[in-house]
């Protein structure tokens, strides 16, 4: 695994991610709306990226390339 880099809640996420990740992002933050203070944290496993919310809400790309989303309960 590899860290890549933190941003807060409704910043922009880091251009290299793939559009589709970042729209997941979006729907997760239009769903929850603003929280003071939560931060994404981006690593990479595989060479794919996993970005991970405050709350342990989870968006991993798969191997082809799509999206999921992983909320905690």
């Amino acid at each position: 695994m590899q860290l890549g880099t933190r941003w807060g809640l409704g910043d922009e996420p880091p251009a290299r991610l793939a559009e589709n990740v970042i729209a997941a992002i979006r729907e997760v933050e239009a769903e929850i709306g603003e929280r003071q203070g939560w931060r994404w944290t981006l690593t990479w496993l595989e060479s794919r990226p996993v970005v991970e919310l405050d709350d342990g809400t989870t968006i991993r790309q798969g191997h082809d390339g799509t999206a999921t989303i992983e909320q905690v309960d």
